[in-house]
């Protein structure tokens, strides 16, 4: 058996190596070498990259077996993440990995905007001593103004404490409790840019927060306001900002972002007040170690066919330990429920009863609906793109819960509406403390039955010599039963046989069997791996 193939197109800790351990081949790449990357992503596994590879709709597509692509950082500016889903592709990333690493880069900024440190150090390795021209002002009951109270904001929060700042701070989504907790008073951005001594970013860039600090923004500031960005080059204009240092309105800036990378040279550059770093904020030796360790432990979830919860573009979120053994018994529910089904599927509905109900359980749905289209469609189908095959085929989705389950502690089951209006649903639970898979439920018919890998599911007029009939035939074709249950309505009338067999049966054994005992209604369902 081969082993999958992992692509390392950049520089990462031998720590992430080791994490991902002996059972991977481990191939070599330099990323921003454009038809290096190309040719080399084209048979692998997963990818794994900083900032300086571009794995845009391009490179996805040259990749033919590609399953995730790994980012060892925070942002995915350089990873076109709706080409990765539309194509089935986990990303995954290291959203905590740099966060303290961050923070105390931010702290440095503040320090050396307050003391001048740049502009010392320039003007000292020049040979001047100019003492009277570096004085600088302490932290010391000073305002600093927190723009983003989230993971790195909270952090800088809490670093400024110690320096006894008096903390103010802008953030749209953050609760006045959590922000009493920090020790943060929440205000508007304008009174927040009136107040501050010293102002910080950390909001993450999109449309609405791309040249937030801008020329108006920088009208309204307290005047000598210093401004630090370690967050994302463009929140801050850096145009605006070197006309607003160069006029004296803001006394002085910190900057480890840029809105092109590497920037260009600009009026910035040549202002002693503004200290500048080469985007330095996750370049530590402990923040490139835990985004290694934290992006290679997902690429083993995700080639082994787990599901990460943290991947950015799959839905869910973290999986409680009661709901987790129920994801694989609903990919195999969605399976049988396509195999019954024999027809496009118009509304998708999955339904969880039971202890499990209270919690977060759209992980359970997602991994039903991605068994449902694996025996279907001709692409590969994951976590990630089985919502969105979904979506092209027109099928609407509901999920629904209640704590109340009359037999078992808990059930799961897709309920799937056909294009001609036919409703098909499967049931089924996880018992033991082995994590046995039970079928507890086919349509209207109630049973219990080991959820093998070969089902054969028969419908038919409950008359005496069926059973017997069933078991001549597959005994004839070399086929072995490893379980049955018969069930049948309260009101009689039709039955349902389901046969647990030990290998598959062909589709014309199939049809001679359903034949032989009249059935209405009838299916094999495979659920190996293969």
């Amino acid at each position: 058996m081969t082993k999958p193939v992992v692509l390392i197109a950049e520089n990462l800790s031998p720590a992430t190596i080791e994490a991902l351990g002996p059972d991977f081949e481990i191939r070599r790449c330099d990323g921003a070498d454009r038809a290096e990357l190309l040719s080399a992503i084209r048979d692998v596994d997963a990818v794994l990259i900083r900032s300086a590879t571009q794995v845009d709709a391009e490179a996805i597509e040259a990749a033919e077996n590609l399953k995730v692509i790994a980012r060892a950082g925070v942002g995915l500016d350089n990873v076109d993440v709706p080409a990765a889903t539309r194509a089935g592709v986990m990303v995954v990333n290291a959203p905590t990995s740099n966060i303290i690493s961050a923070a105390e880069l931010t702290m440095a900024h503040i320090l050396a905007s307050a003391r001048n440190f740049g502009a010392g150090n320039s003007s000292l390795k020049a040979g001047q001593w100019n003492r009277s021209k570096l004085t600088g002002i302490e932290l010391y009951e000073k305002t600093l103004g927190i723009i983003g109270l989230g993971r790195i904001g909270s952090l800088v929060a809490e670093r400024a404490k110690a320096f006894d700042m008096r903390l103010v701070g802008y953030d749209p989504y953050i609760s006045q409790t959590r922000a009493a907790q920090m020790g943060v008073e929440v205000m508007g951005l304008d009174e927040l840019l009136e107040v501050s001594d010293f102002i910080t970013v950390h909001m993450p860039k999109t449309p609405e927060t791309l040249g937030m600090i801008g020329a108006e923004a920088l009208t309204k500031v307290k005047p000598g306001v210093r401004i630090v960005n370690v967050a994302r080059g463009g929140i801050v204009d850096e145009e605006a900002l070197a006309e607003a240092v160069a006029d004296g309105r803001v006394g002085g800036a910190g900057l480890d972002v840029w809105s092109t990378e590497p920037p260009d040279h600009s009026q910035l550059m040549e202002l002693d007040s503004v200290n500048v770093t080469p985007h330095l904020g996750a370049s530590t030796v402990e923040a490139q170690e835990k985004a290694g360790v934290a992006v290679a432990r997902s690429v083993r979830r995700a080639l082994a066919g787990e599901l990460v919860p943290d991947a950015v573009n799959v839905t869910g979120g973290a999986i409680h330990e009661d709901v987790r053994p129920g994801i694989p018994l609903a990919e195999r529910l969605g399976r049988v429920a396509a195999a019954l089904a024999s027809e496009p599927i118009t509304h998708f509905r999955f339904d969880v009863c039971g202890e499990i109900a209270d919690k977060d359980v759209s992980v359970l749905q997602l991994s039903a609906l991605k068994g449902l289209f694996r025996d279907y469609v001709s692409r590969p189908v994951s976590y990630v793109n089985a919502p969105v095959l979904a979506e092209e085929r027109g099928i609407t989705l509901e999920l629904t819960t209640d704590p109340y389950v009359e037999s078992f502690r808990n059930v799961t089951s897709v309920i799937a509406t056909t294009a001609s209006g036919r409703q098909v649903s499967v049931s089924g639970t996880v018992m033991g403390p082995k994590l046995v898979q039970k079928l507890t439920g086919v349509g209207d018919y109630e049973l219990e039955i080991a959820l093998a890998d070969h089902l054969l599911i028969f419908q038919y007029d409950d008359r005496p010599g069926v059973i017997g009939l069933l078991g001549q035939a597959l005994g004839a074709n070399d086929v072995n039963i490893a379980g049955m249950q018969v069930s049948r309505r309260e009101d009689g009338g039709e039955a349902l046989s389901v046969m647990a067999v030990d290998s598959p049966v062909t589709p014309e054994v199939v049809t001679a069997l359903a034949g032989a005992v009249g059935a209405s209604q009838f299916s094999a369902v495979n659920l190996t791996e293969d």
